[in-house]
């Protein structure tokens, strides 16, 4: 019973865009895996034939991102009890908030007890300087459902130590923190005829301090702060371009043709060539006002990309100002213009700062990731 796994986030696009490596771990110890999300909802997207072709079973539920949304969560959770009950899960690993609430909620009703839980923390909601009603709302429900979770994963060291006053199942049960999904940092090297390819192709000319993003287009990520600064600089030399795709694409665009600076942003949607991607930038922005750690901007540094980031509980696990970057108050448009307008004016600099961040971001590497998250499976598996 212990070797049928099911894996459940919020986000459909997640499992293949974050945890295939989680996946080859459980196949290799002869689990058999399903899948359960809401795949109306893509962010990243999913191959469902493919996941099915490698036996994983899949199932559509009605889980949403934010619990107001009561109708679909309910329906979810009898939606994941079912699967639990039909199929014998013995093991179930939650990813999301909500796919945390739900998830560990129906292995509670539906297994006896005898169902085992997983849950990785992505970067909890209540932390230090959040607003008060995320406490309020969130932390209760985490301290409470620590005590039928038997794993607790968390990625970065804040949530860490809040992770260590949560009583576990039995009051034992297992922590683990791991350096996020991991990077394969081998895939991300520095290539100067990439750059030059990379860059002929999108039309970005000599002269152009290009900068790039990559992340969900959502209100946490903040991309404004970025285009208001740019319109601030008021340079024509300086490009910005996001790989992603979300709710506030249509947004991001009218705002940079009322700042007037349309002509110098582009949005690429989902991309599959991130590595190549980032070679045409000179400089990674990641402006998150919250993060749990934030890969993208470590798949950046792999590359030896210097990063502006915001400094919050996620870029603090690597960002040095000055060393790897500038870290800039997330809402700070001065500090955002000023940031890129060092950055564009010191090209010895950013060689340092490139060199500096490949050296950081190989601690994120992704044999890390998985050596702990085998010893976790090895734990919940027996």
């Amino acid at each position: 019973m212990g070797k049928k796994v099911l894996i459940i986030t919020t986000i459909s696009g997640f499992l293949t865009q974050f945890e295939m490596n989680d996946v080859e771990i459980l196949e290799g110890l002869g689990c058999e895996l399903h899948y359960a999300s809401n795949f109306r909802h893509p962010v990243y997207e999913t191959d469902q034939g493919e996941l099915k072709r490698r036996g994983i079973k899949v199932y559509q539920t009605e889980i949403e991102k934010s619990p107001i949304h009561l109708a679909h969560n309910i329906k979810a959770f009898f939606q994941i009890c079912r699967i639990i009950r039909t199929e014998g899960i013995g093991f179930v690993h939650c990813h999301n908030p909500m796919g945390g609430v739900i998830g560990r909620l129906a292995a509670l009703c539906c297994g006896g007890g005898k169902v085992r839980v997983v849950y990785t923390a992505h970067g909890f909601h209540f932390y230090k300087g959040a607003p008060f009603i995320n406490w309020l709302l969130f932390y209760p429900v985490e301290a409470l459902l620590a005590k039928v979770t038997d794993c607790l994963v968390t990625i970065n060291r804040e949530d860490e130590a809040r992770a260590g006053t949560f009583r576990l199942r039995g009051g034992g049960g297992m922590r683990a923190r791991i350096p996020g999904v991991g990077v394969r940092t081998g895939k991300f090297c520095k290539s100067p005829e990439v750059r030059e390819r990379m860059r002929h192709k999108l039309g970005i000319g000599e002269g152009v301090f290009y900068l790039l993003s990559v992340g969900e287009l959502n209100k946490n990520k903040n991309h404004e702060v970025v285009l208001r600064a740019i319109a601030k600089l008021g340079n024509p030399a300086v490009r910005y371009g996001i790989c992603g795709q979300g709710e506030r694409a249509g947004y991001l665009r009218r705002l940079a043709q009322e700042l007037g600076i349309g002509s110098q942003f582009t949005l690429f949607g989902f991309r599959r060539d991130i590595p190549d991607m980032l070679q045409c930038a000179d400089c990674f922005v990641f402006p998150s006002k919250r993060e749990g750690l934030g890969i993208a901007a470590i798949e950046a540094m792999a590359g030896g990309i210097p990063l502006i980031t915001s400094d919050c509980r996620g870029t603090r696990e690597y960002m040095e100002d000055g060393v790897t970057g500038y870290v800039c108050p997330a809402g700070s448009v001065e500090e955002y213009a000023g940031a890129i307008a060092r950055m564009m004016g010191d090209a010895e600099g950013r060689k340092r700062m490139g060199k500096a961040c490949m050296e950081r971001a190989a601690r994120f590497d992704l044999s890390e990731t998985d050596r702990i998250m085998r010893r976790v499976y090895h734990g919940m598996i027996k």
